[in-house]
């Protein structure tokens, strides 16, 4: 579709999509100024957790939006839209928008704005009238002129990305034709709801999960089995609606066979009806005498919601059709004595009645005016009802059990009540049909009271939902007739919710109650790390220190996601699933998560706070990706996990890098520094003022609190620093001390890990791997930016011979990236190999490798010879067939693992862990804490 701007003698513009009308103006006397394409969504991302534009409103759309030739047209030079657009959605005087007062965004609308952020507000006005209630939103302009980023809060996912693709159409017909159609709008509506009402988690879940919200319990939907976890880890516990894991399988299955739950009350002594099963029409009149004749009561023998039962039958017609409809859903039958009485539903919940409501049957009340069928159409309009569970009443359907149910007073759906007259429609009380409730729980007697709490034993469910007649709640079932009609495994807590009368009971409360007593933990720790470099190392480590105190540590890399020591799953596993897979997983007492930009840009966090958030540093890399442009930008993107940090968890900072320290203003836990430098004037004042920091000082790993140095380890028995030579690997490893002291992990068992960490193949691959080769050695690293290429290079500067660096980088990077690592190869390095990865990310064989070249040419150390062998295996094959004596040669491999089988297969020399520091070490022995005296 296209659009055509025209002016009508100098004054009047028109907006027209329709070519025969614009083709028609075209004939007259409108001159036709430009082509007006219509707006497009390049790209649209689901944010679910803490994220680079909101940590507590998690739930985001960010849709990349195209304005086209509206790129520079500001809502006051649109004529007649902003009339067009409160015409259309007058609620928007709602919105505060920067104003802050009602009609604040109008009046950004009037001065003049652009069409992203309208876009934004109308996708929000839009959830707003389906009856989901949202508010945050953000719009800015990318570094492509013309494209902004629209950030819309959504409570349904699907429902946000459909309002966000409305919002655009809306906005579209609006600068077009001055309006959009009502019939348009009333279908996106009637869409949104019915997006929402389709993945609702039904009124139970939803309490649940309410609550758990409430109580700080992180939960998250298990899709895959339609379950929802509550906790995480080797605390977690799940449901499904009000079944729980606590539930005993033998007592669910037990409620499920209705006869045999009979049997086993009556068998204890607790009233129940008088009836039996039977499989074949045959046997029906038999056992309607044997129950002493009319009336009784006809169900199914494994029926739910009410379906198929027949109540108060006194005919043997309706014995026969209600037989029918009961063996419709079930094999058995269940024929009863039918008791006169009002139905209750007492809800059991760890074998204390927590609540009690009278359920009534659909009905409807005469007017003296309307007929029955009118009078349910008015209540099914009442907003409390909606279809299935999603609302807290039920549609009322008519039906031939409607018909029936009329026929049986008298009445039809033609016929007009009387004022105050009832029908009832169903004979069943179930709100899934309709039915309504009343809040009892203050009325039931003691004793009844008493018995439906041993029901619950003796059936043996956590929670139950126990069925009684009877014509008074007030008295012992003994004295009113009563009898226990059914008990029910996972329950529905609507009616106890939100009853049509009487006190709201927050029936959640000793659900959570019961699967979490006071006291008992939720969660378990999460440490989560970022940065530009180091994360992996970082990572592992940590891991490996808390495996001293933890027997199963679950922790995300760029290599693969592990349990222990066992690989589940392989590759870079540094996003949200991945580091869910651990929090779902039962067998987990910690989480060490390696937390990479690309997956908080994607999908934000997993979770919504940590324990300890780690971030190493801020350099540049993948700029230029996701609309991340400038290392600020990318600072931001890191801080996101220091500002997850809860309240009482710790965020481990780098006071050397001046981006990552300033994080420490929007932190809402407490802060812990780490430095290369003993003297940084940060972590002086921080530990005077009471912090905790981590420094290297004197040769050795220090922990500083308070009054108090807790020296850790000499760097020379850290097998990770290769001797105290590389500064970046320190770096990590007080990092990583650090995480594990603010968790409470003993100083002797951080030294102990430390010892026995090595940046080996097996614990760390590709994090400074060493190889000895005899004549040779080779180092690989996985670093593919410049701060990553200029940590090896300073370990590379102090190598006695000669140095041949195997070098590239992902093609998905910035040219000036790839000319930066050319020009800082050639700064370190004897001699290079210039290659290329196998995944070119978008390049084209040779671009990525030229532009490397380029780099170092231009570089000002005296000139590098260097060779070209675009292919991986094949460059490194050549570095190790022609490796001089005594040679140093780096790799920097795309796939790790397939660098490290190239050189394995030359079989090289497995060195004790002590002997590539062994000319450099000390007296190893440990040093306990001291008091120093204020410092």
């Amino acid at each position: 579709m296209f659009a055509l701007l025209f002016i009508s003698e100098g004054k009047q513009f028109l907006c027209i999509s329709d070519t025969d009308c614009a083709k028609s103006l075209l004939s007259r006397r409108y001159l036709p100024i430009t082509l007006l394409p219509p707006m497009k969504i390049l790209q649209t991302r689901t944010l679910r957790g803490p994220n680079y534009w909101s940590i507590r409103r998690p739930k985001l759309i960010v849709a990349r939006l195209d304005l086209e030739d509206l790129a520079d047209r500001p809502s006051d030079t649109l004529p007649g839209f902003y009339e067009g657009l409160v015409q259309v959605l007058p609620s928007l005087e709602e919105h505060y928008c920067s104003p802050g007062c009602r009609g604040g965004f109008l009046q950004r609308l009037r001065e003049g704005t652009m069409m992203g952020h309208i876009v934004e507000h109308v996708a929000l006005e839009l959830q707003v009238l389906a009856d989901m209630a949202v508010g945050f939103g953000r719009t800015r302009e990318t570094a492509t002129p013309g494209v902004y980023q629209v950030v819309v809060e959504y409570q349904n996912e699907a429902a946000g990305r459909y309002a966000t693709r409305a919002a655009v159409r809306l906005c579209q017909s609006i600068v077009e034709t001055g309006t959009y159609p009502e019939q348009e709008l009333q279908t996106d509506l009637a869409d949104l709801n019915e997006l929402r009402t389709e993945v609702s988690l039904g009124a139970t879940t939803e309490a649940l999960v309410a609550e758990a919200e409430a109580r700080g319990i992180p939960w998250m939907e298990l899709e895959e089995c339609d379950l929802f976890q509550l906790g995480y880890g080797q605390y977690q516990k799940r449901v499904q609606a009000a079944l729980t894991s606590s539930s005993n399988v033998l007592g669910v299955e037990l409620a499920c066979d209705k006869e045999r739950t009979k049997a086993v009350l009556e068998s204890m002594g607790a009233p129940v009806p008088a009836g039996r099963v039977i499989f074949a029409f045959d046997e029906l009149e038999t056992t309607i005498e044997r129950l002493g004749g009319y009336p009784i009561v006809i169900k199914p023998l494994d029926g739910n919601h009410g379906r198929g039962i027949t109540t108060d039958i006194r005919t043997w017609r309706a014995a026969e059709a209600a037989y029918d409809r009961a063996k419709a859903i079930s094999k058995g039958v269940i024929v009863e004595h039918f008791y006169a009485g009002r139905d209750h539903r007492i809800l059991v919940v760890n074998h204390q009645v927590v609540a009690v409501a009278e359920r009534v049957p659909a009905r409807v009340v005469g007017d003296g005016q309307q007929t029955i069928t009118e009078l349910v159409e008015q209540e099914n309009r009442n907003p409390r009802r909606g279809d299935g569970h999603d609302n807290v009443l039920t549609q009322i359907k008519l039906d031939a059990a409607t018909e029936e149910m009329l026929g049986r007073q008298g009445l039809a759906l033609d016929t007009v009540l009387e004022a105050d007259q009832v029908a009832y429609l169903r004979a069943t009380a179930n709100l899934s049909t309709g039915g309504t409730a009343i809040d009892r729980t203050d009325d039931i007697h003691p004793e009844t009271l008493w018995l439906a709490e041993r029901v619950s034993r003796i059936i043996d469910l956590d929670i139950a939902g126990i069925d009684v007649i009877t014509t008074d709640i007030t008295k012992p079932l003994r004295e009113a007739d009563g009898v226990i009609v059914e008990v029910n495994a996972a329950p529905g807590l609507r009616m106890h919710l939100a009853p049509s009368q009487g006190i709201a009971r927050n029936v959640a409360a000793p659900i959570l109650q019961m699967l979490f007593p006071p006291g008992t933990p939720t969660r378990i720790p999460i440490v989560a790390v970022t940065g530009t470099n180091g994360k992996t190392t970082t990572t592992r480590l940590i891991a490996h220190i808390a495996r001293q105190v933890y027997k199963a540590v679950g922790f995300t890399t760029t290599d693969g996601i592990y349990i222990g020591d066992r690989l589940i799953e392989k590759g870079d596993t540094t996003g949200p699933q991945s580091a869910q897979m651990i929090l779902r997983d039962p067998t987990v007492e910690m989480a060490v998560l390696e937390t990479a930009r690309g997956g908080i840009l994607r999908s934000g966090l997993a979770f919504a706070n940590c324990d300890v958030g780690v971030v190493l540093n801020v350099a540049a890399d993948h700029l230029g990706l996701g609309d991340i442009n400038t290392i600020d930008q990318m600072a931001r993107v890191k801080s996101v996990i220091a500002e997850s940090v809860h309240a009482d968890g710790y965020a481990i900072l780098n006071a050397d890098d001046e981006r990552v320290a300033a994080m420490a203003d929007h932190v809402v836990g407490k802060v812990a520094y780490f430095s290369l430098e003993a003297q940084n004037p940060l972590v002086q004042k921080h530990v005077r003022d009471g912090g905790i920091a981590a420094v290297y000082d004197d040769g050795h790993l220090v922990i500083l609190q308070q009054d108090w140095v807790y020296r850790i380890e000499d760097v020379k028995q850290v097998p990770v620093t290769l001797g105290g030579r590389a500064d970046f690997m320190i770096a990590n490893a007080l990092a990583a001390s650090l995480a594990a002291y603010v968790q409470g992990i003993p100083v002797d068992q951080i030294r102990a890990a430390l010892r026995s960490f090595e940046a080996s193949a097996q614990q760390a691959p590709g994090r400074m791997n060493l190889f000895n080769l005899g004549d040779y050695h080779v180092l690989v690293d996985y670093a593919h930016n410049p701060a990553g290429y200029e940590a090896v290079g300073s370990f590379v500067k102090n190598w006695a011979g000669s140095t041949i660096g195997v070098v590239g980088g992902p093609g998905d990077r910035r040219d000036e990236d790839l000319v930066g690592l050319g020009k800082l190869s050639a700064s370190f390095f004897n001699q290079l190999i210039v290659k290329e990865d196998d995944d070119g990310r978008g390049r084209p064989e040779g671009e990525a490798a030229n532009l490397i070249i380029q780099g170092i040419t231009q570089s000002t150390a005296p000139s590098v010879p260097y060779t070209v062998e675009l292919d991986e295996i094949t460059a490194i094959e050549s570095a190790l067939d022609n490796a001089p004596k005594d040679a140093l040669i780096v790799i920097f491999p795309e796939q790790v693992s397939r660098a490290i089988e190239l050189i394995m297969a030359r079989n090289p020399v497995m060195d004790p862990p002590e002997a590539a520091t062994a000319d450099l070490s000390l007296d190893s022995s440990p040093l306990e804490p001291l008091s120093v005296g204020g410092q």
